[in-house]
């Protein structure tokens, strides 16, 4: 799974989630671990699913709770403009991002 996130940040594609409460298609802008190790992806939600209702909009997911991940082939454009590098929520270390 990680191999195909940092895939995903690294060549700038879209990835089709499946991650409760269903599937979602975002855009990668950064992985790394949260301060107590989980593995964090912030990600723009550009379609699908969303249990606050939010279908399109900035995401921090947790990778354990992502049941699968695959590339799209689609490819976006590049950081959105309200994307930050250096992840504040990351505080255990950047494995990747934009």
């Amino acid at each position: 799974m990680l191999n195909i996130v940092r895939h995903a940040i690294e060549a700038r594609e879209v990835l089709e989630i499946d991650y409760p409460p269903g599937k979602r298609y975002i855009e990668p802008h950064a992985l790394g671990y949260s301060a107590d190790g989980n593995v964090l992806l912030r990600a723009f939600q550009t379609t699908g699913a969303s249990a606050s209702g939010e279908h399109a909009n900035w995401k921090l997911l947790r990778i354990d709770r992502v049941g699968a991940a695959g590339l799209t082939g689609s490819v976006f454009s590049g950081a959105r403009p309200d994307y930050r590098r250096g992840d504040k929520s990351m505080k255990g270390g950047i494995i990747a991002q934009l």
